[in-house]
């Protein structure tokens, strides 16, 4: 018992001591690991992996990745400088690279490091779509996803631990029946909505800043739409995936565009 209420006071001073407000979502998140120690680690693999993989340097497309990265960079810098949050930045390190790679992916590490597969590409088609893209997958950086999800996944292992002290007594057939179903609940009713939350969240962000960066943000719903006939309906069922089902993310685009254009218009952008 007394180890049972140590633990729960444990968790309970993490989460209350743990939190800090994203400015582009203004919700309170999980911090349980520093910036200060996820951004390092972060530029060090981002350098592995582009010595392991073919970058692309000096091509049309190769340009076109950075330049319209740049132009999303700078719409987040003049969304955060005109809502009070000057230097929040500070600590990014923007970093725009093509890869010789089939896979239809595009990814952002934490600080800003970003890397575009050229198997994407066919799909974006023109900046607009690349704009779709890097907006969306900047957005992650940008409202500390990769923080979240670290933060979350050490709560689900301290859970796990918690359950191994509560059926610390019982046989060991119980215990693992306990952390089997303790580990389907927490992914299927927890980890997996999160990260779908998130994937919503960087739709929200990417869109408002591609519209601030002069990219129509109806083109978005294009993209996805171009995306949705690319994967000809072999994704799983949305309450087992990471990611929104198509036909949400493009309902929720098609809802979100006219207040991105909104936004734009703050920063004079406007759209026909």
């Amino acid at each position: 018992m007394r180890n049972r209420i140590l633990f729960t006071g444990a968790i309970a001073i993490a989460l209350a001591t743990s939190c800090s407000k994203n400015p582009f979502t203004g919700k309170q998140t999980l911090a349980l690991v520093p910036n200060s120690e996820i951004l390092p680690s972060a530029f060090a693999q981002y350098g592995t992996f582009l010595k392991e993989n073919k970058v692309v340097k000096g091509t049309a497309d190769a340009n076109r990745v950075v330049n319209v990265g740049t132009k999303i960079k700078n719409a987040a810098e003049k969304w955060l400088n005109a809502n009070g949050y000057q230097g929040y930045l500070k600590d990014y390190q923007w970093e725009y690279n093509l890869v010789e790679n089939k896979e239809v992916n595009a990814w952002c590490m934490p600080g800003g490091k970003i890397v575009v597969y050229s198997g994407i590409l066919p799909v974006t088609k023109d900046d607009a779509g690349l704009a779709t893209v890097l907006g969306h997958e900047v957005s992650h950086a940008l409202a500390n996803h990769g923080q979240q999800r670290m933060s979350a996944g050490l709560l689900q292992q301290l859970g796990g631990a918690g359950v191994a002290i509560a059926t610390g007594s019982k046989s060991q057939e119980t215990q693992q029946l306990a952390l089997t179903a303790y580990g389907a609940a927490t992914e299927i009713g927890g980890m997996l909505p999160f990260s779908r939350s998130h994937e919503t969240e960087a739709d929200q962000i990417g869109l408002t800043l591609m519209a601030i960066a002069g990219y129509n943000p109806d083109q978005a719903v294009v993209f996805w739409s171009r995306m949705s006939a690319q994967s000809k309906g072999n994704a799983p069922p949305e309450f087992l995936s990471t990611h929104p089902s198509d036909a949400t993310r493009i309902a929720n685009l098609k809802k979100l565009v006219p207040v991105a254009k909104a936004e734009a218009l703050k920063f004079g952008v406007t759209f026909k």
